[in-house]
């Protein structure tokens, strides 16, 4: 009975297996890309004294409030824009104020543009939200302007995060790996061994 299940638990293994890590590829080429533009903009930054926010960043959305074009788990990437390059319908991320919320990252949509006393302002609301920000966001609040969006990428980040996740992902295919190679090894060495026994034969049948 193994011997016939056996081949379709090998191949649904290898498939699960290989999805799982072009996944882990996916999310890590993205780190590191957005890594390295941050690593290249920060240094340029600190030789200039430029105290901007990073060029690029990249954050997991933890509220429905931006549902459902953006959902919970979902990743997104932003840009840091000039005041100027912000239209009304942008989605942008900026730093809370609010005392309840402060110091957070939030992501809203900007939904009207004002001046107040010659200062450019933003009002912004959650899609899902009933009603706009209490407050407008000033320009030294945002942070960027969302370019894209990575659904789900938030769950394989916990999931990673987590005991189970790392060895799921990480220890079970490298030992999948090491037994697959030690059986190759196995089948390698008994079949050499074949070999030089049919070749001895074959010397002691001319003998």
């Amino acid at each position: 009975m193994w011997k016939k299940i056996w081949p379709d638990i090998k191949w649904l293994f290898n498939y699960m297996t290989s999805i799982l890590m072009y996944a882990i590829i996916v999310v890590l080429v993205l780190v590191g890309i957005i890594l390295l533009a941050y690593f290249i903009d920060v240094t340029k930054r600190g030789r200039s004294t430029d105290w901007q926010p990073p060029l690029y960043g990249a954050y997991i959305i933890v509220s429905g409030s931006m549902e459902p074009i953006i959902k919970v788990n979902d990743a997104i990437v932003i840009k840091r824009t000039d005041a100027t390059n912000i239209k009304v319908g942008d989605v942008i991320t900026y730093k809370s104020v609010e005392p309840s919320y402060y110091g957070i990252m939030i992501t809203h949509r900007v939904i009207d543009i004002i001046n107040e006393n010659g200062v450019t302002k933003y009002v912004t609301k959650g899609d899902h939200n009933e009603t706009r920000d209490i407050n407008p966001i000033s320009v030294d609040q945002v942070y960027g302007k969302v370019i894209m969006r990575i659904p789900k990428i938030g769950y394989i980040q916990y999931f990673l995060a987590t005991a189970y996740g790392w060895i799921i992902a990480i220890v079970i295919p490298c030992l999948g790996i090491i037994i697959y190679d030690i059986m190759k090894l196995v089948r390698t060495i008994r079949n050499n061994s074949r070999t030089n026994k049919r070749r001895n034969r074959e010397i002691e049948n001319e003998w």
